[in-house]
């Protein structure tokens, strides 16, 4: 195979996009990105029943999210279902299919028979070779003519070289009785009119690569690349499930990951290059090849998904990361931060971002300069403002208000005025932190008073001395 790496992402429009599936549409884009190609988007709706519009509006929400953008229109593969039955009338007339006109009910039978006779259950179709001069004229589906003795290879480059005896599978069904085409069929035609190269997808379609490659050799067709990823499982190495927390990517958006440790994390889930935990998506895209891909189940781990997501806010610019908190705002369903809220965030982000993993940690650490006046301190930061250390609060307030604003200045000047009062800076700091932000974890006090300036300083700081006044 030569020429341009086409991938593609095909999820079925039945729900929300699992975290899974969000992996399996990292790992062709990375791929196609890395070698200069495409990635292609297909909502497989076919299942007319089951798929919602709704279901995808949130898959196309996830994936912008993720930032993976995908090349061209996103196709519909139901809108495809012509198509579909033309290729299952051009096997049926070149004889690498059938009219098979056995009913449910004769299916049933043959398989209650193999069951009781200790035969398999592959349905063997009477149809297969009859005449067409016997053909009645009834309702029929049209069946794929598939070898039954011999072996079929799939070269995975996974899973490795993976052989299935043909006599393990069955004459599938292409065409319904009604005309529609099913979806093993609609997947391998619009593979090969995407002119997609590389199908990367979960290790539960291993064995539907065997079926469709039979399509793709009755009609003629380049078998693509197999990659067939293994899933995810939760921390006890079961499979994922709503037990271990959230399933989907809109969900960890709502928990306040940021997009960038959400990639990061997704991509050394099942892959890795060397030791590297930490990279950014330009490595991402340079490093990733399918040779290193597990064969192993990946284990969900929250823990490493924090790790990597405060990594990337500490290296996030200040305007991005404030553009990706007010989209969290809003996919929480949380107010937005006003202009001045922004405004003091963005001024006050060099000393939180490198703090904070997700966004209400972010917000936490920057509730100082989101509140208002009065501050209102909270239990265990109250306990901090006793009658002694208001009285040096009373005494350093004259002294800021001459103060240059500068870091050293004001270090100097709060270490003598503790000095003064027999104490040193360190038993001052709990009483400014919760005189500034009404916490007692909170960034360094004097990156506080730089961010709120001399004015909002002393008028804060001298409240809090004045309490105990009342």
């Amino acid at each position: 195979m030569s020429g341009q790496i086409v991938t593609r992402f095909a999820p079925s429009p039945t729900g929300f996009l699992h975290i899974g599936g969000a992996r399996t549409a990292l790992f062709n884009w990375l791929y196609a990105r890395g070698c200069g190609g495409k990635f292609l988007l297909r909502i497989e709706d076919t299942d007319r029943v089951r798929s919602t519009p709704e279901a995808t509006a949130a898959i196309l929400k996830g994936l912008d999210w993720l930032g993976l953008d995908h090349d061209g229109e996103v196709v519909s593969q139901a809108a495809g279902a012509e198509r579909h039955a033309e290729v299952a009338h051009a096997l049926l007339a070149k004889g690498a299919a059938y009219k098979c006109f056995s009913t449910q009910d004769e299916i049933e039978a043959f398989r209650e028979a193999a069951r009781a006779e200790g035969r398999s259950t592959l349905f063997q179709s009477p149809w297969r070779d009859a005449e067409p001069s016997s053909h009645p004229d009834g309702p029929f589906v049209i069946r794929l003519r598939t070898p039954q003795d011999g072996t079929t290879v799939i070269r995975d480059e996974v899973q490795g070289d993976v052989t299935i005896r043909n006599d393990q599978l069955d004459d599938m069904v292409l065409l319904r009785s009604d005309g529609t085409p099913v979806y093993m069929l609609a997947v391998v035609v619009d593979d090969h009119d995407m002119g997609v190269t590389h199908v990367i997808r979960g290790d539960d379609h291993l064995n539907n690569a065997a079926r469709q490659m039979g399509i793709y050799t009755a009609m003629g067709w380049d078998v693509p690349v197999w990659a067939h990823i293994p899933l995810i499982h939760g921390p006890d190495g079961k499979k994922l499930s709503k037990r271990h927390g959230a399933l989907g990517v809109d969900e960890y958006q709502v928990l306040g990951y940021p997009a960038a440790g959400m990639r990061n994390y997704l991509a050394r889930l099942g892959w890795s290059h060397g030791d590297n935990e930490f990279f950014t998506d330009d490595q991402a895209k340079e490093w990733f090849d399918l040779n290193g891909i597990g064969k192993s189940p990946a284990r969900f781990d929250f823990k490493k998904l924090e790790n990597l997501s405060g990594q990337h806010m500490a290296v996030a610019e200040d305007a991005a990361l404030l553009h990706e908190l007010q989209e969290y705002l809003a996919a929480a369903e949380k107010p937005l931060l006003n202009k001045a809220q922004a405004a003091g965030m963005l001024d006050a982000m060099y000393c939180l971002k490198d703090r904070a993993r997700t966004f209400p940690e972010l917000i936490e650490k920057a509730h100082f300069v989101l509140v208002r006046r009065p501050v209102e301190a909270d239990g265990k930061a109250s306990k901090a403002l006793d009658a002694v250390s208001r009285g040096i609060l009373k005494s350093l307030t004259p002294q800021l208000q001459n103060a240059s604003w500068m870091r050293d200045d004001l270090e100097a000047v709060t270490s003598r005025i503790a000095e003064e009062h027999g104490t040193k800076f360190g038993k001052l700091a709990g009483p400014m932190r919760a005189a500034l932000a009404g916490r007692t974890v909170t960034p360094s006090v004097f990156d506080m008073m730089l961010v709120l300036g001399r004015q909002e300083t002393v008028a804060r700081l001298e409240e809090a001395a004045a309490a105990g006044d009342k």
